[in-house]
């Protein structure tokens, strides 16, 4: 397990399409919303919390296409669906390598980056709790949606397409819980439902991916 996680963790750096383009994403983001909005403070520090759970959450989307691509290529996942260890355990692990090598780092990057979007102060824990909190459900989620495109030619456009929908309810509750948290109102509510979706998630999305992908590799 723990040599499947470094695996992953290298292939991740090596490819480029986790860390620096995750991070080079969501700083383009938070860079243009204030180009394009204008010098309104109070106008940025309202949508501040929405604007770094959506760039977190298309910084995220970025790297999901090279996911499970190129152990397709390479033959691993054949290996993988053979091995002693469960697929599901496999994949599993790899939905963690993503969340360390792209949600990890959106995590840790955004009070700072929050800081160009007039984020209260008030807010900026909460954010990081929410971001914390619901991004291990993203990684999650895509790796259902890779190993439901794995080995399609253009699956990264059908893998957005896929996914996109899936990841509406942590984005809701995600950036609820920041503005909420924002402007002092009581978190409670969206921060159980954020919790039991990305629970939910972990619990049953790696067995489903699994049965997908054995179906894939046949």
């Amino acid at each position: 397990m723990i040599a499947l996680l470094l695996r992953d963790l290298k292939l991740a750096f090596r490819a480029g399409g986790g860390f620096g383009l995750g991070l080079a994403f969501f700083l383009i983001v938070t860079v243009l919303v204030p180009l394009s909005v204008g010098p309104q403070t109070s106008l940025l520090a309202l949508i501040s919390p929405g604007i770094l759970w959506l760039g977190a959450l298309l910084a995220n989307l970025l790297s999901l296409d090279r996911l499970l691509a190129l152990d397709w290529e390479d033959g691993s996942l054949d290996l993988l669906a053979t091995a002693p260890l469960p697929l599901e355990v496999a994949l599993g692990i790899k939905a963690f390598a993503h969340w360390l090598t792209t949600g990890l780092p959106l995590v840790l990057a955004a009070p700072v980056l929050g800081v160009l979007l007039n984020l209260p102060t008030a807010g900026v824990s909460w954010v990081v709790i929410s971001l914390l909190l619901g991004t291990p459900a993203l990684s999650v989620i895509g790796t259902f949606g890779a190993a439901l495109t794995v080995g399609l030619k253009r699956g990264g456009l059908l893998l957005s397409l896929l996914v996109l929908p899936l990841y509406v309810p942590t984005l809701i509750f995600g950036a609820e819980v920041s503005r909420r948290g924002a402007v002092g109102m009581d978190v409670t509510t969206p921060l159980l439902m954020l919790a039991g979706i990305t629970a939910a998630a972990v619990a049953l999305l790696p067995y489903a991916s699994a049965a997908v992908l054995r179906v894939n590799l046949r």
